[in-house]
């Protein structure tokens, strides 16, 4: 059953699959009862935004879901997708941009595309799975390095430039922006200041930092002042956008060899009409409603600060993502988690073993913009009541219990 399938008679429509009910907003209803959740990616509100839901069923009254039919390079291609493209290229300050219809599948490509068996890649090791199973396409060689220590990361630049030239091939480097579990922020500054030592490509995942990071929501390259350094900049529409796709933005050149060679592309259909014109109208707001991301950050300030307060260990995020670091058993993760649903009504998600080391335990926020500081001030409370029932021992037990 594989390290979470075993736990899934006891855990299956509660703590895996759970359904959470109503409009999109940080209250919504589990179970029938009114819960307020921090495990929806929505980050600037624009989910439920009123000018989001109105284009969104015009586009869909208009165009339908089938259209355009087929994939991009044959029959799939409108001047709306096109549109799209060039305007998050502006954005993200790139030549080009390239369409792609999910985050995952379109990672798991572009690495695909990129490498040959004469190529060698270098990545951190807390990368997302989209951009370990793209990894594991690659068939030459691949060498990993600790969570953001540059330190090793040269040293596996320096094996990786001895094998790259003697088979004549280049090096790709991959990281994120914001790595989505634990909210730090990758170490593209410095990992940049090496390309005048090392020849490589930097492709930098940033589906947490685009709409969050930045001065404008460009992205954590733009936050960390090296955008115009990354070679490859990968987002996705999932997080701040609040919608569905994912785009790859480099020079024209990188753009077409992608256009031509992205697998999940050329073999599937085109992103469907209100889907990309929904998209143009979310960018819109990202860039025009500022206040949206201003009031993101006066959430994610007030609660970060509020949890570290009271005590609680936040490990080193530098972002929006808020994990809390506690230790225990799995069984007495989903303890807490039960209480916090059901006696405190509060939803956020529990990350445990194999995802983390055995005896941690991760409760993962995501602050939005449509929080309140009234939200916070009772999220706090609640998890220094729970924190304190678990110093007493009172979640302890020997397996998870059914729900």
């Amino acid at each position: 059953m594989g390290p979470l399938g075993q736990y899934m008679k006891e855990a299956h429509g509660y703590f895996t699959f759970p359904k959470l009910e109503g409009d999109i907003h940080p209250k919504m209803k589990f179970r029938g009862k009114e819960v307020l959740t921090w495990s929806l990616n929505n980050y600037i509100g624009l989910a439920n935004h009123p000018e989001i839901r109105k284009i969104d069923a015009e586009a869909a009254k208009e165009w339908g879901l089938a259209y355009p039919m087929g994939a991009r390079i044959m029959s799939g291609q409108t001047s709306k997708h096109e549109e799209l493209e060039s305007k998050l290229a502006e954005f993200v300050s790139k030549e080009d941009a390239f369409l792609l219809n999910y985050g995952y599948q379109g990672m798991v490509s572009i690495i695909d595309a990129l490498v040959t068996r004469n190529d060698v890649i270098v990545y951190d090791s807390e990368s997302h799975a989209c951009i370990l199973d793209g990894v594991r396409l690659h068939m030459g060689k691949r060498y990993v390095y600790p969570h953001n220590d540059m330190e090793n990361f040269e040293k596996q630049l320096q094996r990786a430039t001895k094998l790259a030239k003697q088979q004549n091939g280049g090096i790709l480097v991959i990281t994120e922006g914001v790595f989505g579990m634990t909210g730090d922020l990758g170490k593209l500054k410095e990992m940049i200041a090496l390309k005048k030592k090392y020849d490589f490509r930097l492709l930098v995942d940033d589906a947490h930092g685009f709409g969050t990071m930045g001065e404008t929501g460009a992205g954590s390259g733009e936050h960390l002042g090296v955008q115009n350094e990354i070679d490859l900049y990968f987002g996705t529409f999932a997080k701040a956008m609040a919608g569905i796709g994912a785009f790859v933005a480099s020079t024209e050149e990188v753009v077409n060899y992608l256009r031509y060679n992205l697998r999940s592309q050329t073999f599937a259909k085109s992103l469907p009409m209100p889907i990309v014109v929904g998209s143009l109208k979310r960018l819109e707001l990202l860039k025009s409603e500022k206040g949206l991301k201003k009031q993101l950050w006066v959430i994610v300030n007030a609660l970060q600060k509020g949890l570290k307060e009271a005590g609680f260990n936040l490990g080193v995020t530098e972002s929006p993502v808020t994990p809390v670091y506690l230790s225990g058993s799995i069984p007495e993760g989903t303890n807490i988690t039960m209480d916090l649903r059901e006696n405190y009504n509060l939803f956020c998600s529990i990350v445990a073993y194999p995802v983390i080391p055995k005896g941690q335990l991760l409760l993962r926020l995501i602050p939005t913009a449509m929080h309140t500081l009234e939200d916070v001030e009772y999220t706090i409370n609640a998890f220094k009541a729970v924190y304190q029932k678990l110093i007493n021992g009172e979640y302890q037990a020997e397996k998870i219990a059914p729900v």
